[in-house]
């Protein structure tokens, strides 16, 4: 983990730094990448599929690994296979690799001035905001002339406007090469470690629900908080995947604009050993949470925001699809291609779990981030290419002299339902709100 501070919570190197993917051989990086499931959603949609970047498997490989060696310290060590994640939601759905277009359909690549840029539009709202985002009085649906608008900006001038509005793009780029997937951001107070921590999930979607889904399999009580009136967008998406994500968290629904709420999520917040969240900073500014000082009473918090809670790039929302091309993880080509199912999702998801287990073994707290965005510039930065094959219905690719098959994307077991939106509002509010106790601001 890189620390912007001296030492950390442990005092070690940090998590991920023995097992980086750099340390991998290039014959067992594409072997992973075959393996994975990944690759087979890598490429073009009616040709073969990509060899590029192979790293990504080790480097899911060598989180999970991470996440094993975290859990143990506290609580029952979680066996995953990293890889296969990767490729996990496109299991469920049955969605395939689409080239230029994402997986799942709502990421694609755009023509601007000076080059190339992925631009997600996975909610209503964001196709109306189309024409402010070129500044013309057009249609949202008009997408000829919208693109030939965008063609016309450079990818700065793309990205400034879709931060103004809350669009989620990426712009190739970035640190090709960071030391981890994750930083600490401030030093805490003094904690003491429990058997059955308490995980605050204040996230959605993919990356954070999968972290605190691993933690909890570890032992970990992780009660979920969602809008009253904006629950989990996942909700939305595939009943099975919500559910391996979600299932045996305590559910809570809160306005947080009631007071009442504010003050339930304030207690959670001081109960917790570990907040959990995924937005921007000028979120919980408006909530008056402020992490530092949540980490200096000793309880710890990840942040696994798009692009970063520091900077000039903290105010950009981004989803696991623009975030890895912001990081440069995508097939070069003219347009490029998507790598994987919103690679940085899960990247970011397993990177998270495995910093968010160490920060529950140790007796500091601190703050720390997993951007979704640097999580796949580490993973992604070793890149290869090697010969392959047709094989019946599917692909060969050769590894040292020898073709393996590229797998098909496989899911873990599907558990029970998850609770349905706020089942657990009244007991969590009974449980943790009490007439002494005034909850910090």
């Amino acid at each position: 983990m890189e620390r912007l501070r001296p030492g950390g919570p442990t005092g070690r190197r940090g998590i991920l730094a023995l097992a980086s993917p750099g340390m991998r051989s290039t014959a067992a990086d594409v072997a992973g990448w075959a393996g994975s499931g990944a690759m087979a959603l890598t490429g073009p949609a009616d040709g073969p599929p990509s060899v590029v970047p192979a790293g990504v498997a080790s480097a899911a490989a060598a989180a999970a690994s991470d996440v094993a060696v975290q859990t143990a310290r506290w609580g029952t060590a979680v066996e995953v296979d990293g890889p296969a994640l990767l490729g996990e939601r496109a299991a469920i759905t049955g969605m395939g690799r689409n080239g230029s277009v994402s997986v799942g359909g709502a990421s694609r690549f755009v023509a601007a001035a000076d080059g190339w840029f992925a631009l997600s539009l996975p909610r209503p709202d964001d196709v109306a905001a189309l024409p402010a985002l070129v500044s013309r009085d057009v249609r949202p649906d008009d997408w000829s002339t919208i693109e030939r608008a965008l063609g016309s900006m450079t990818g700065a001038e793309v990205v400034a406007q879709a931060t103004l509005l809350g669009l989620a793009v990426g712009v190739p780029g970035g640190d090709p090469s960071p030391v981890s997937p994750g930083r600490e951001l401030a030093r805490g107070g003094p904690r003491q470690p429990t058997a059955t921590p308490l995980v605050l999930d204040l996230t959605s979607l993919w990356a954070g629900p999968l972290a605190t889904s691993l933690l909890m399999q570890a032992g970990a009580r992780v009660i979920k908080v969602e809008g009253r009136n904006r629950p989990d967008g996942a909700r939305r998406g595939a009943p099975a995947f919500f559910d391996l994500l979600n299932h045996g968290k305590e559910c809570v629904a809160l306005d947080f604009s009631a007071p009442a709420d504010l003050r339930l999520l304030r207690c959670l917040v001081a109960a917790a050993d570990l907040v959990v969240e995924g937005s921007r900073p000028r979120v919980m500014d408006s909530l008056g949470i402020d992490p530092v000082v949540t980490a200096a009473r000793g309880t710890s918090w990840l942040s696994i925001t798009a692009h970063g809670r520091t900077g000039p790039a903290a105010d950009r929302i981004g989803f696991g699809d623009d975030a890895a091309v912001s990081a440069g993880v995508v097939v070069p080509g003219d347009p490029p291609m998507f790598v994987a199912d919103a690679v940085a999702d899960p990247l970011a998801g397993l990177s998270a779990a495995a910093h968010g287990a160490e920060l529950l073994a140790a007796g500091r707290a601190a703050v720390v981030e997993v951007p979704l965005a640097r999580a796949a510039a580490w993973a992604g930065s070793r890149q290869f290419a090697a010969p392959l094959r047709p094989a019946g219905n599917g692909w060969e690719v050769e590894v040292d002299g020898e073709f393996v098959p590229v797998a098909e994307p496989r899911h873990r077991p599907v558990p029970p339902p998850a609770p349905r939106h706020g089942t657990h509002t009244a007991a969590v509010r009974a449980a943790f709100v009490h007439d002494d106790l005034v909850p910090p601001g």
